[in-house]
């Protein structure tokens, strides 16, 4: 494997001013983390230091080995992980001569752990409520009587709306953005010395974002060590002190967050921050003005309404969506976005209301007749491993909608459909759990894709995917729109990513559309109070650098 040159910014970090001036809480040097069994190895000859009170960041593709590092930390390398170092220290003492026991003592309460996949990491048998009081009885960090309320506090401090309620729920009954805020709650319940945070707000809508954000900038404040594993260079902006970006196992850059993210030395560096999209940046893709539209919508909605209980999850909620445009669904988590795509693919019956697939009907169709149609009509939904069977092989995955075709055939589609998300054909043997969170989101894209449908309900497609890899398979949603004419109902909390493929948008609260128009004209002439409360609450990288 090729070497690729380290590269650092003029300022070192140890000469840095602030925080990283004081003892570091971890420390390690010449990290080299591989998996004999497999002949991988994940972290070549990396070395940081954490202090108290800084947060380094390590960013990179998927795959990079930021998250194996992560968990090195913490002694969580993994099952057959071959951990080396030549120094490594944790908390003042040496890690190197740590066994199962000390690690135990690590985690919790000198380090808290935030994974990226909420759903893997809560226990699908336990309430939220339990799995936070859980930390607090093992660390004993208050008395007995007073854990309810603590629990309580906790999720109101992440942004989890009705704690009183939550805390009686198990994590199947939340959505993807309140299942990480839980997952958050327990991570900091023990009040750790260090936060490892592995894609804290992937799942998150911007203004709970930046609610988590402030959270963590505030026990930063305080004096914990952060450190956040990131595809989002703009919530690294928000937060780091230093990043490191690795490539391949191996840090190509290194330095002061402002310095790297606005005057970066490195080509892959670049690269990543080239592919970052904007809110307020101009799309790449052309955008159409309605009379270059058919008049007749491929799919369309009128009147939707939706109740559980009491609460109205979609009100009087209308659109039209016609072959080669994308509209875009915008909103905070619990608006109504992902009830929405549910009535849209047929899965769920509307209160009142209807929905038409080519001007016929779709919603009210019973599902025997709905089902030779379902080929038009796929799904690429947010958290894949919902949707996948964990015993199937990403191969049987993907050709499962591919059964009309000869048996060779289908590996050959197969392959063809892999490589169009990046993916290489070596993964189709690998099952759900073998892959990283970005690779089986590009599976759910390939299987999708599989029947050539003519309308994609995207439920936060690329919410898990580095931004390289984000940009790739929006450039193939948008491919695939000029070569096929595919309609996209494309729902998203990214702003940025919104803006980068929508012609039209439609901003949720509540289960209303309280704005809707031209994407250009919505992002920059927005009406609504709470249209402006969402874009302004969007991170952004900072601006260049002042010349000397």
């Amino acid at each position: 494997m090729t070497e690729l040159a380290i590269t650092r910014a003029d300022s070192a970090p140890d000469s840095a001013p602030g925080p990283a001036a004081a003892p570091p809480l971890v420390a390690v040097e010449d990290l080299r983390v591989s998996f004999p069994a497999s002949g991988v190895e994940a972290v070549r000859g990396l070395s940081l230091s954490i202090a108290p009170g800084e947060c380094v960041a390590l960013v990179g593709e998927s795959g990079s080995g930021k998250s194996v590092t992560a968990r090195a930390l913490i002694g969580l390398a993994g099952p057959g992980a071959k951990v080396q170092a030549s120094a490594f220290r944790v908390g003042g003492e040496d890690a190197l001569t740590f066994g199962p026991r000390e690690w135990r003592r690590v985690r919790g309460r000198f380090a808290g752990l935030v994974l990226q996949d909420a759903l893997v990491s809560l226990d699908p048998l336990r309430t939220v409520g339990a799995e936070i009081t859980e930390v607090l009885a093992e660390h004993d960090v208050v008395p007995r009587q007073a854990r309810p309320e603590r629990v309580r506090a906790l999720l109101e401090a992440v942004g989890v709306p009705d704690p009183e309620v939550r805390v009686r729920q198990h994590p199947h009954q939340l959505s993807g953005g309140l299942r990480q805020r839980a997952l958050i709650a327990s991570a900091i319940a023990a009040e750790p010395e260090l936060i490892i945070a592995d894609e804290p707000t992937t799942a998150l809508d911007v203004t709970v974002q930046a609610q988590i954000l402030r959270l963590l900038a505030d026990r930063k404040a305080a004096g914990t060590a952060l450190l956040m594993i990131s595809h989002d260079l703009a919530v690294v902006a928000a937060v780091a002190d230093r990043v490191l970006v690795m490539k391949d196992g191996l840090v190509v850059e290194e330095g002061p967050a402002r310095e790297v993210l606005t005057a970066p030395r490195h080509d892959y560096t670049r690269a990543l921050l080239a592919a970052v999209p904007s809110a307020s940046a101009v799309p790449r893709r052309p955008q159409r003005s309605p009379e270059a539209a058919p008049r007749d919508p491929v799919l369309a909605a009128t009147g939707l309404s939706v109740a559980y209980g009491s609460r109205r999850a979609v009100d009087d909620v209308s659109f039209r969506l016609h072959a080669g445009e994308t509209l875009g669904v915008v909103g905070e988590s619990g608006s109504g976005k992902t009830t929405l795509a549910r009535l849209a693919l047929g899965l769920l019956a509307p209160d009142a209301g209807e929905v038409t697939l080519r001007g016929g009907p779709w919603s009210g169709l019973p599902e025997r007749q709905r089902r030779p149609l379902r080929p038009a009509v796929q799904v690429i939904a947010q958290n894949p491993l919902d949707s996948f069977d964990p015993r199937h092989t990403v191969g049987r995955l993907v050709t499962d909608p591919l059964s009309a075709l000869p048996r060779r055939r289908r590996r050959e589609r197969a392959v063809e459909l892999l490589g169009r998300v990046g993916l290489p054909p070596e993964l189709l043997g690998r099952r759900p759990r073998e892959l990283s969170g970005g690779q089986r989101q590009r599976v759910a894209i390939a299987r999708a894709l599989a029947s050539r449908p003519e309308v994609l309900i995207c439920d936060e497609p690329v919410s898990a995917l580095d931004v390289s890899i984000q940009a790739q398979v929006l450039d193939l949603l948008t491919e695939i729109q000029a070569e096929d004419g595919t309609a996209l109902l494309f729902i998203s909390h990214d702003l940025g990513v919104v803006r980068h493929l929508s012609d039209r948008v439609l901003v949720m609260k509540d289960g209303r559309v309280v704005e809707e128009g031209d994407a250009g004209e919505v992002f920059h002439h927005p009406r609504h109070p709470y249209t402006r409360e969402l874009l302004a609450a969007v991170p952004r990288l900072p601006g260049p650098a002042p010349s000397a």
